[in-house]
């Protein structure tokens, strides 16, 4: 099987080489792609990514961070290999644009999205990927940063918007999924076309779930994962607003036809 690996871009040119390494080490015995979708990004992201990868597409068995944040790649014979596949937004349309191009380019059996600012710590696709893959358990799986995994003290309030919202999407779609607004969704590749994506910004994250749950056929499961967090002063970009737009976003997809 193959893992697509959806990686949404914008400004994290600091992480952007690590976050690349990390996605390439992963299940090393699992032929991935990378998407790297940057979205307009204006820090030298997209320029870093278009002297990284001059050709476009690129097959190899391994990536590692070199010196001075350049990524090093092996294209020795290997069990597993690796394409990176990078897409450029002209402008910045939002998250939720880079994740749809990804998921429009993506050839992968499953997909995962993996933000590029390394709140989340790929190791943590191995059980998400077993639920899936080998056991054959699971169509979704979410990961959530409410199960005892290490987790990065930050602001009250967004812990609290992010409870109430997925209590209220557990109301409205009957579901008990503790963290909805989460990075990390791994789905089969049948899930991931099935879902009528619109939204360019963060509402994705409910426009997914929504997707899913609206879908009663479909085994969800879910896995505590690491959260390493970032605050604004280091580049954090979610505010009120967002979830200001969540409330409206979890009513109205609840509600639209031919979901």
């Amino acid at each position: 099987m193959r893992l697509s690996v959806i990686v949404p871009v914008y400004n994290e040119r600091r992480t952007l080489c690590r976050a690349l390494a990390a996605a390439a080490a992963a299940l090393p015995g699992v032929d991935k792609e990378v998407i790297v979708v940057d979205d307009g990004s204006t820090d030298g992201s997209g320029e870093w990514l278009r002297n990284t990868f001059p050709g476009g597409e690129r097959l190899v068995t391994s990536a590692t961070v070199g010196s001075n944040d350049v990524l090093t790649f092996d294209e020795s014979p290997a069990e597993a290999e690796v394409v990176f596949k990078p897409i450029y937004h002209q402008r910045n349309f939002g998250k939720g644009a880079a994740v749809r191009s990804g998921f429009k380019s993506a050839t992968g059996d499953v997909l995962v999205i993996q933000d590029a600012d390394l709140e989340y710590d790929p190791a943590d696709w191995d059980r998400m990927y077993e639920l899936i893959a080998t056991r054959k358990v699971a169509d979704v799986v979410y990961g959530s940063r409410f199960y005892g995994r290490p987790h990065r003290s930050l602001f009250f309030h967004h812990y609290l918007a992010n409870r109430f919202l997925s209590l209220l999407f557990n109301v409205l779609y009957n579901q008990t999924l503790t963290d909805i607004e989460v990075g990390y969704k791994m789905m089969t590749a049948d899930v991931a076309r099935s879902l009528r994506l619109t939204t360019t910004d963060f509402g994705i994250e409910v426009e997914i779930s929504s997707g899913i749950a609206r879908r009663r056929d479909l085994r969800i499961y879910e896995v505590g994962i690491a959260y390493y967090g970032r605050n604004y002063a280091e580049g954090k970009k979610i505010d009120w607003r967002d979830g200001l737009k969540a409330l409206w976003y979890l009513v109205k997809f609840r509600f639209r036809s031919n979901p």
